[in-house]
């Protein structure tokens, strides 16, 4: 059974209008037709080989159902990579052809209702189990189509899975549960792929049942398992260029919905100046996620963000050190909580003061912790021993 029987058969499957996964009598008719007979082991192999062409992700299909992998890159037929949690791996997965990796990405950018053709050579969209899509087709990428997909979590956790995964210790979850349940506003910050995703979906999860939570996301990725969630997704522009709606619209459309805590699922935008406002005009508990190296970093990065939303720098700085309380930064290998960060002001500037450092396996307490211990006391939390 070879990769130009798969190709011709799948082209007379779509020939007859089947664009979804064939049934093996509808298999069994395509071979007759192209003079070829197989046996019953052979006929199964290449219903399932058609199956996962037609309606799954081809030879992807068996990455994603491995519940440790969190990415799957292709840069070419033969050259697939994977993350476990552990950093990228070469996957054994091999496509017929470059012809057969683009046609995937263009398939799948078609189920996310997306255009990916040479008139619009790039995808970013969300499928409809939440895996996130990205894709580059020629003549942007020179070498064939490009596909990375983020998959979602199949299952939620927990702090105490976060304990048992090492991505945090004991004490430390202490201190995520204090900063959460006092309503101190937080942002999670570290690099692509470090799971801030699954931190502050986590940390979602433990605050108070009765609380509304709005999320306000680019492309739904959060999921926590909280009763009172309302969710508010961006759009893109269609193709003439109308009926786009920014994380900023949105954000501004979550303030008149009565929320009890403000959620932005990225910052990196100009989203940044309505969300600060929030935080400093009573919404408490408002947090986020935000790409930097470090957690000194953060006041910088949403310095820069303001600037470009036009906000003036010394504003922007007075608005961070008003509103942000704490900064938890991931480190990417291992998946971990590495830092947690007070957010002070020195000389109208915003700067962070470490609080939890970690050492070992260990967020061990440091100077700034006595900090955050107050604005926890300040606000009515119980702070951790």
């Amino acid at each position: 059974m070879t990769a130009a029987l798969v190709e011709r058969v799948r082209r007379r499957l779509l020939d007859d209008g089947i664009t979804h996964a064939p049934d093996s009598a509808r298999v069994a008719a395509a071979l007759r037709e192209e003079g070829v007979v197989l046996g019953d082991e052979s006929l199964f192999d290449l219903v399932g080989s058609l199956r996962d062409e037609l309606g799954g992700l081809g030879p992807l299909q068996p990455l994603l159902l491995d519940p440790q992998v969190t990415d799957v890159l292709v840069n070419g037929p033969s050259d697939v990579w994977v993350d476990r949690g552990r950093g990228l791996e070469r996957a054994p997965v091999c496509f017929a052809d470059p012809g057969a990796v683009t046609r995937l990405a263009q398939r799948l950018a078609s189920l996310a209702g997306r255009r990916l053709d040479e008139a619009s050579p790039y995808v970013d969209a969300r499928m409809a189990d939440g895996t996130r899509l990205h894709a580059v087709i020629p003549p942007v990428s020179s070498d064939g189509a490009l596909i990375s997909l983020r998959i979602p979590h199949r299952s939620g956790f927990d702090l105490d899975d976060l304990v048992s995964r090492g991505a945090v210790d004991e004490c430390g979850a202490l201190w995520l549960r204090a900063i959460v349940d006092a309503r101190l506003a937080f942002l999670v910050s570290g690099g692509t792929g470090s799971g801030k995703t699954t931190l502050l979906s986590t940390l979602l999860e433990i605050v108070e049942p009765s609380q509304r939570i709005l999320l306000v996301e680019d492309s739904a990725e959060l999921r926590p398992r909280h009763p009172h969630v309302v969710r508010l997704e961006a759009r893109p522009a269609n193709l003439e260029g109308a009926g786009q709606v920014t994380l900023r619209d949105l954000v501004r459309q979550a303030l008149r919905m009565r929320p009890d805590r403000v959620v932005v699922g990225e910052v990196r935008g100009a989203e940044v100046v309505d969300l600060l406002a929030a935080m400093n005009t009573g919404h408490e508990g408002g947090c986020g996620t935000v790409h930097a190296n470090s957690p000194a970093d953060v006041p910088a990065r949403l310095e820069a963000l303001g600037l470009m939303a036009g906000l003036p720098r010394d504003a922007v700085h007075a608005l961070i050190a008003a509103g942000v309380h704490a900064i938890i930064h991931l480190q990417r290998s291992p998946r971990a909580v590495s830092e947690v960060h007070v957010v002070r002001q020195s000389r109208g500037l915003a700067t962070t003061t470490p609080a939890l450092v970690r050492r070992g396996d260990r967020l061990v307490p440091v100077d700034g912790a006595s900090a955050l211990a107050d604005l926890i006391h300040a606000a009515g939390g119980e702070v951790p021993a």
